[in-house]
């Protein structure tokens, strides 16, 4: 509901209440008029008077029930008792009271409420009320406020439900955009991820040719063309793959994702870097193919190996193992030699590693990453290899 709306639909739901209550006391008053008029001629001033005049009050007052609901329960409850017209603002009284459901306030008010309408009888001895025994005269009244008590408690159960249900819903939407931010989060990290692994790693290498070509002057016009189409295919591959990305990130979710690489692209990553001029050793002792998420694992993070190697360490030997077989782990070890002396150091994000430590965790594996003694760097991971059917490779290494 809007917020401008609420208070006028308040002052409505008060007004109707009131005007309920002033009508149910209507067919008290004119029958305790008829009956004074059998008996007296003339029911007097009070009953023509008085007595609306305290009803309206009785009303009036009703407007703070919600504020001082025992004190402005007590006080109308004991005004009907001079008043025929406020029975009904009573009830209502004592049903607003009933709604917050305290034994102990609604006792009071519902005694107060039957001896007030004892004292009725004395102002208003009509025809008859001498004979009645007085059982009776306590009782319809005790009735009455039985039926506003029980009006009352239903209530404020009512209440209470729905504050329950809203409390729940508002619970339910914000543990909704809490996941809702936690999805966004973790795609974003994701894709930053893919967005990662896809262009470091031949920006890296575009970058150490071209530095290559930058500080060697005694190249060849064979090597110097070789290193300038490196650089081009190295250029123009990263920008497929940035396209193949982009493309799975717009694409529609009933359009199936290209294949991702795995182990048995690990020797073309080798190849790569080769080509691009870094001096990469590799060995492998694994013979069959890891499940497609322990496999994708170990080919990012060779693959982010070889580019911090090609930023940080250009010129210097890098060495890559992998071993490990079905119902144990698989072992990833790249280390590569201290850089040269006198080469540029390149600024350092960091992201990386981060990313890689993120997607080994997920794969329930440990990464591990240090400076050697000789002033190298070796990164090392340990993911868990689930027995299964296992099949070799199609591709030697």
């Amino acid at each position: 509901m809007n917020t401008d709306d609420a208070p006028r639909t308040g002052a409505w739901q008060h007004t109707w209440r009131l005007t309920v209550a002033a009508v149910v006391s209507v067919p008290v008053w004119l029958s305790t008029l008829a009956l004074m008029r059998s008996r007296y001629g003339e029911p007097g001033h009070w009953v023509l008077v008085g007595d609306p005049l305290v009803a309206l009050a009785c009303l009036t007052v009703l407007r703070w029930r919600r504020r001082w609901p025992l004190a402005v329960a007590l006080t109308v409850a004991v005004a009907s008792g001079v008043s025929a017209l406020a029975t009904g603002a009573a009830l209502l009284a004592l049903c607003s009271v009933a709604t917050r459901r305290r034994p102990g306030k609604i006792g009071a008010v519902v005694v107060a409420y039957v001896a007030a309408s004892q004292l009725a009888h004395w102002i208003y001895p009509v025809q008859g009320s001498a004979e009645t025994l007085w059982w009776v005269q306590v009782v319809v009244p005790a009735l009455t406020a039985g039926i506003a008590v029980a009006a009352g408690m239903a209530v404020g159960a009512r209440r209470v439900e729905v504050r329950s249900l809203r409390a729940r819903a508002e619970s339910a939407e914000r543990e909704q955009s809490a996941r809702a931010a936690q999805a966004r989060a973790l795609e974003r990290n994701r894709i930053a991820r893919e967005m990662h692994d896809v262009l470091a790693h031949r920006i890296s290498l575009v970058a150490m040719q071209a530095g290559v070509l930058d500080h060697r002057g005694d190249l060849s016009a064979e090597e110097n063309r070789v290193l300038v189409r490196g650089i081009a295919d190295g250029a123009h591959q990263a920008l497929e793959e940035l396209r193949e990305v982009l493309g799975v990130l717009r694409a529609d979710a009933a359009r199936p994702e290209p294949p991702q690489p795995s182990l048995d692209r690990v020797p073309d990553l080798v190849a790569d870097a080769r080509a691009s001029g870094l001096d990469v050793r590799f060995t492998s002792t694994v013979t069959a193919a890891p499940p497609d998420g322990v496999g994708r694992t170990c080919y990012r993070i060779v693959q982010e190996a070889l580019t911090n190697a090609a930023k940080h360490a250009p010129g210097a030997v890098v060495r890559v193992t992998i071993e490990g077989a079905a119902g144990g782990t698989l072992d990833v070890g790249v280390r590569n030699g201290p850089a040269p002396r006198g080469a540029a150091r390149p600024p350092a994000s960091g992201f990386g590693l981060l990313g890689l430590g993120e997607r080994v965790a997920v794969a329930g594996g440990e990464l591990g990453h240090r400076p050697t003694s000789d002033g190298g760097y070796l990164l090392t991971a340990r993911l868990p290899w689930p027995d299964g059917p296992a099949h070799r490779h199609e591709r030697g290494a």
